[in-house]
């Protein structure tokens, strides 16, 4: 294009020497009707690409200790929000109930537990909430805990060997559920005691730290293929004049009558939450709808249209873009995309799968395309140390998606839809 417009002027003043003042007028009009005609047929990519600072965008990681240590050390800690704050993200998920322990020190955990905080050495000694919160705070980070397992537990964890009567199960009576080549177990969310176990351990971190939010995923929920333990199944009968839940977990019946219990319960939690403190976002971040209700009982499209969501960030972790695309064009998102901050979470990575800068910066445009609310990063590790690129060229390939600060889009705080 640059030799496109060097080309105009030398010829205009070639013209100049040998023609009229009138011809030269014809010919500057015809030289800017092509320019014209020429960025016109340029992609709207490329134009969309320019640099520009929206007025708000979410630009969140999550933090967590699977496959990552960065929560495990003081000064560890204090870096990586360094870091991202000179690369112009903004908020902070932080992991605090994972594999059956709290990794804040916690007397709800202590007491039905029996261990007040996880047992990593690299925890001990420390409040690695209250460190987030107080340095991400200096750095202007927006810092809302992940409430990480839910209802989801390990086979051998202490919360499950103590309690083993809070457990739910399949049909047939068995209780473990893979994930990945861990064994998971879960807990019964339709029991009022496990109900209150988790809602105390949520009061708790609302109560006890000054942060922005809290979020929930779809943990929050429950494998359609359990619930049939004896409580939930007597439950049941309870309701429907004696009549037992069908064998086929997938039936639709009872599919939403347990999947209405959950949204019963996530909107006492809510309630709870804005007692405590009433502008704590609540933020939930769930796969697709369709898996999210199917799979895991947890309907968040019904949250939201109950208003019982206030930060929206989309799963969408799939390999094909074509796909990825897809999924951000479904009407339960677009819908929420009227009322709240939607947001996609994106892959950056995962131990044993590298994900190139490129690829993300694509993704990440694709969200913005669509006038989204941001973008999240699962997980900090991935972002520039489990790569198969260099960390500089990582962190130069977020400095291009990132290139200026913004504003976290707080729903609490005047965010509107962007038109």
């Amino acid at each position: 294009m640059k030799r496109f417009v060097k080309w105009c002027v030398e010829f205009s003043c070639w013209w100049n020497i040998r023609q009229s003042r009138k011809s030269l007028l014809f010919v500057v009009m015809l030289t800017l009707s092509t320019i014209a005609t020429v960025m016109l047929s340029f992609p709207l990519n490329a134009q969309i690409n320019l640099p520009s600072k929206p007025a708000s965008e979410l630009r969140g990681v999550w933090l967590t200790n699977i496959d990552s240590d960065v929560l495990f050390e003081r000064d560890r800690l204090k870096n990586a929000l360094q870091t991202l704050d000179e690369l112009n993200f903004n908020t902070v998920y932080p992991t605090v109930w994972n594999w059956g322990y709290t990794l804040y020190p916690s007397k709800v955990a202590a007491k039905v537990i029996g261990r007040s905080l996880d047992p990593t050495p690299g925890l001990q000694g420390r409040d690695m909430l209250k460190e987030i919160v107080s340095e991400g705070h200096k750095k202007g980070l927006t810092v809302i805990p992940w409430f990480e397992f839910g209802f989801m537990a390990p086979a051998d964890s202490l919360l499950a060997k103590n309690r083993p009567q809070w457990l739910t199960n399949r049909s047939n009576g068995t209780r473990i559920v893979k994930e990945g080549t861990h064994d998971r177990v879960w807990l019964n969310p339709f029991r009022p005691d496990v109900q209150q176990f988790i809602q105390n351990l949520i009061v708790e971190i609302v109560k006890n730290y000054d942060i922005d939010g809290i979020q929930f995923d779809d943990h929050f929920g429950l494998p359609s293929e359990l619930g049939y333990d004896a409580y939930t199944v007597a439950l049941y009968k309870k309701e429907h004049r004696g009549k037992a839940p069908s064998v086929n977990p997938k039936d639709p019946e009872w599919v939403r009558w347990r999947a209405n219990k959950i949204t019963d319960f996530m909107k006492r939690v809510f309630t709870a939450i804005k007692a405590t403190k009433k502008d704590c976002l609540v933020s939930v971040s769930p796969n697709p709808q369709r898996l999210s209700y199917e799979f895991l009982l947890a309907d968040w499209q019904k949250w939201e249209r109950m208003g019982l969501i206030e930060e929206l960030v989309l799963q969408v972790y799939s390999k094909d873009l074509n796909f990825f695309i897809s999924e951000l064009e479904y009407p339960e998102v677009k819908a929420a995309q009227t009322h709240i901050p939607v947001s996609i979470g994106i892959l950056a990575g995962l131990k044993n799968r590298a994900i190139p800068i490129q690829q993300i910066q694509t993704r990440v445009q694709k969200v913005r395309n669509r006038n989204f609310a941001g973008v999240s990063f699962f997980f900090y590790e991935t972002l520039w140390n489990l790569s198969q690129e260099t960390a500089i060229k990582r962190r130069s390939g977020f400095q291009e998606i990132f290139t200026t600060p913004t504003a976290y889009p707080n729903l609490l705080t005047g965010w509107k839809p962007s038109s």
